[in-house]
């Protein structure tokens, strides 16, 4: 068999696979339904902003100062409340998950006011089976008195500070949650596709076919590999085109740094669906293993929903071999920063230096199979 590759048999195979794909309605979902889905999923149904969280007030005092304490918990965007007159009530309330924790505001605020006892003025209890919501409640509340204590002419207990957000002011979670779901779309399209389609050849006979043929192993794979390449580049275009217009998260980097940091993934995405779909040889094997190597470690230890830095040592160093990491991070970068090279360039050679590892290992158990 020819080992050199031949430009007509290459365009024949890539045009075969091309109309394959085209014939295959599962391919067709995954590329450009599926995108669409996820991508508003993650612009409008899940949000990592924290507003509106039920919390109970217990007013145990009528005096002028406990009112305005409470008005100042009632203004407050990020807390919906819930009035009461005792604990019990409101300790209902939070059993049965109505209310994420509560305040208590003391009968004896005004004369904590007089003999400046500022520690511990009012008391927050929180509900500890959802640990980020309690700290939220509780830093919110910190902020919430200490600007009702100012109001009251009460000196700041701490050093002011002036804080400024920048390349995301607002906050919003969806402007880093759909750049980072295109990550999450490519991994499907480049590693869970290709594994299931190379799988499914291997199932029903035809691969066999084509090593009959005098194509070679590169030729073969090429042919199979561009096809989905172009695939995954087209469905990211259509994801930044919907995340900029559609769902209004910020471009602020270039069309060509997009390109350029897509299509360096592109590779070791392939080249994994390649290795498993070439081990497996078996669809549901192959889906299995795709879902585990790449869809979860993509969704749980890229930093798309947690932040790496907040994850035992071990694991982070594990994050470290994941091209999708490399990834979302530029990804999100070219959204909400702009073109970042002294980023950029480090991550895609991270996942290039992947790819070409993933690639050498799925040609050298490809032409073992084969002999």
């Amino acid at each position: 068999m020819s080992k050199a590759i031949n430009a007509m048999r290459l365009k024949a195979l890539i045009y075969k696979e091309a109309l394959q794909i085209m014939r295959d309605p599962s391919a067709i979902i995954i590329a450009f339904v599926l995108p669409v889905v996820l991508l508003f999923l993650f612009a409008t149904a899940v949000s990592l902003d924290i507003k509106q969280v039920p919390i109970g007030v217990v007013q145990l005092s009528n005096s002028q100062e406990a009112n305005t304490l409470y008005s100042a918990f009632k203004g407050s965007r990020y807390f919906k409340v819930y009035s009461v007159r005792n604990r019990a009530q409101v300790e209902t309330l939070l059993i049965d998950e109505k209310i994420d924790g509560f305040v208590v505001i003391p009968l004896d605020l005004k004369s904590r006011l007089v003999k400046q006892q500022y520690n511990g003025l009012v008391q927050v209890v929180t509900d500890g089976a959802q640990p980020n919501t309690a700290n939220f409640v509780t830093n919110y509340t910190k902020g919430v008195l200490q600007s009702w204590l100012s109001n009251q002419g009460v000196e700041a207990m701490q050093i002011p500070i002036k804080s400024r957000v920048w390349y995301n002011p607002e906050i919003e979670s969806k402007k880093f949650l759909v750049p980072g779901a295109i990550g999450i779309v490519m991994t499907m399209i480049g590693t869970m596709l290709t594994a299931l389609v190379i799988a499914r050849e291997w199932e029903r006979g035809t691969m066999e076919a084509l090593l009959s043929t005098p194509t070679s192993i590169s030729e073969i794979l090429l042919g199979k590999l561009i096809p989905y390449f172009i695939l995954g580049m087209t469905a990211t275009l259509m994801s930044a085109i919907l995340a900029q217009w559609v769902f209004q998260v910020p471009f602020r980097g270039s069309w060509f740094a997009l390109f350029c940091i897509s299509a360096a993934f592109m590779i070791p995405a392939l080249a994994q669906g390649l290795l498993i779909s070439t081990l497996a040889k078996n669809q549901f094997i192959a889906s299995m293993t795709a879902l585990l190597s790449a869809f979860l470690p993509a969704f749980l230890l890229s930093g798309f929903l947690f932040e790496i830095d907040s994850m035992p040592v071990l694991i982070q160093w594990l994050t470290k071999i994941l091209a999708v990491k490399y990834f979302i991070t530029s990804i999100q970068a070219v959204f909400l920063t702009g073109d970042v090279w002294e980023l950029f360039l480090p991550d895609i050679g991270a996942m290039l230096l992947i790819g070409i590892v993933l690639f050498a290992i799925a040609f050298k158990k490809t032409h073992k199979s084969l002999e």
